[in-house]
């Protein structure tokens, strides 16, 4: 909860008044923001440009260097992250724990996007799995799953559910099929529904069984964006347009649900926004249908207009309930 919406529940409740109610909001308008965040994001903005910058490093420097040295590089700075992780990390628990230093998540991050670093360059340049390029996601992929439950990292996390994704992608396709960049497929559209359910179904089980509970929303993120996009692409490109209208609609129903229980803006949001772009396709190619003049421009501009209004008016309307309660 928020301080003001409870200042205000109380004036309208008449146990505060007026005067009280407005020292309140004046007290949490006029506090100094907390830099906190704001120099999280440049830590973590300056891990990303460092990974980078070591990138275009040996881009630049690979006929002077060296593959071997360079990869040996790679592999002890890899070693020494995770290295100083094991022996700085704080005892495993299925909760929530705290990173034992400042620089402890960071050092991770840094460790994971190496180890990511180091496995594409030995597939790349060594053909350490042959042609099996799925191995050098999936490997990164599982050990990064570890990491981020033993080290309780929600970036490694992210990093993992990245990388199953891209392995699942490469495991349904062909190489050649990845070289031509074919990924309007049905085979990429029913991966990314069935990936999409299988992260819905881990976010729950987190939930409910209280294992990393602080876990199960970065789960839901990724599968409330991979099965609306997947099924987006599914009504755009593949037959059985109504199949995938019922798809949309029960992924909308899911997702206004959820948001209703946990009083989540965000999942609102984008359940909204995804379903709507399926409405006005879905409008539009209905309307090309039956109107062939140029009175279905009008007819469209009328609908996006008044649509556009509505949207923005009930996402308002809810986000209003949300700071009373």
């Amino acid at each position: 909860m928020h301080e003001k919406p409870i200042a205000q529940q109380l004036f309208n409740e008449q146990l505060i008044s007026n005067e009280s109610l407005q020292k309140v909001n004046s007290f949490y308008d006029a506090r100094p923001f907390s830099l906190h965040t704001h120099l999280q994001t440049f830590l973590y903005l300056g891990v990303t440009l460092l990974a980078t910058g070591l990138g275009i490093l040996i881009y630049k420097n690979i006929d002077s260097i060296g593959h071997i040295a360079l990869v040996s590089i790679i592999g002890l700075l890899c070693a020494s992250c995770f290295t100083y992780c094991y022996l700085k990390k704080a005892a495993f628990s299925w909760q929530k724990t705290e990173a034992p230093n400042a620089w402890f998540d960071y050092i991770l991050l840094l460790g994971a996007l190496l180890l990511v670093t180091f496995t594409g360059y030995l597939q790349f340049e060594f053909k350490l799995f042959g042609e099996q390029w799925g191995l050098a996601t999936f490997i990164p992929c599982i050990i990064l799953f570890f990491a981020a439950y033993y080290f309780d990292h929600l970036g490694l996390l992210s990093m993992a559910i990245v990388l199953l994704g891209s392995w699942a992608g490469i495991a349904v396709a062909p190489l050649d099929l990845l070289k031509r960049n074919d990924f309007n497929s049905d085979r990429f559209i029913f991966t990314g529904i069935a990936l999409g359910i299988f992260l819905a179904v881990v976010s729950y089980l987190t939930y409910t069984k209280n294992l990393k509970h602080h876990f199960y929303f970065t789960y839901l993120n990724f599968a409330l964006h991979i099965s609306f996009v997947a099924a987006l692409c599914g009504l755009f490109w593949l037959d059985m347009e109504w199949l995938w209208g019922i798809i949309i609609a029960l992924l909308f129903t899911a997702g206004y649900k959820y948001a209703f229980a946990q009083k989540s803006f965000y999942v609102l949001l984008f359940s909204m926004l995804y379903s709507y772009i399926a409405l006005s396709y879905l409008v539009i190619e209905i309307g090309d249908d039956l109107v062939k003049d140029i009175s279905l421009a009008y007819l469209l501009l009328i609908y996006f207009i008044l649509s556009a209004i509505m949207l923005i008016k009930y996402l308002r309307q809810f986000k209003k309930e949300l700071q009373t309660l």
